[in-house]
């Protein structure tokens, strides 16, 4: 998701262009890649450029109730304002208008990267907890057989031996108040 921005870059204020991606991106900190399909628009700014872009992916998770693996759909919505290094016409650096590296940069060879920000976005975008289905029926706690492929023959209402006393108690018979 590379995109050269050095014409972009020489326009004033307001001009726009729109874009459609259909990439794959490598994220080489989860050591992982995914599809990012979508759309992306562009605004030059009086510092950088504004971009704004809605694109989706499908990304391998693991489900939290039966740990089976499964495609999670991911949509995503981009905003951030990429700010050049470096003037597009002398070439000289440009001074951090931030101490902080939170913002996003333009290359030196005026290259706007998307993909750091839409790795990002895609890891801040997945659920917590994956779930395959809604009806997902999970793993037996007893067994662990998945009850999604096939039964389980564990007793429900299994009572921790822990607990038996107190069961012994709740299931005793109080005598009549007559």
């Amino acid at each position: 998701m590379l995109f050269n921005v050095s014409q972009f870059l020489k326009e004033s204020a307001g001009f726009t262009r729109a874009l459609s991606v259909d990439d794959v991106v490598t994220s080489e900190e989860a050591d992982d890649s995914f599809r990012v399909v979508g759309e992306i628009h562009m605004l030059r700014t009086e510092k950088g450029i504004w971009v704004k872009a809605k694109l989706s992916t499908d990304m391998a998770c693991s489900c939290s109730r039966c740990l089976v693996e499964f495609d999670q759909a991911i949509e995503f919505d981009i905003q951030e304002e990429f700010l050049p290094r470096f003037d597009i016409d002398t070439g000289a650096r440009l001074s951090s208008p931030t101490e902080y590296d939170e913002d996003f940069y333009i290359s030196q060879n005026h290259i706007l990267d998307l993909k750091d920000a839409a790795g990002q976005y895609v890891y801040m975008n997945t659920p917590m907890k994956p779930v395959c289905s809604e009806q997902c029926k999970g793993l037996c706690l007893n067994c662990g057989v998945n009850r999604n492929e096939q039964a389980c023959t564990c007793q429900e209402n299994r009572i921790d031996p822990r607990w038996g006393a107190l069961v012994d108690l709740s299931t005793a018979r109080t005598p009549d108040a007559n």
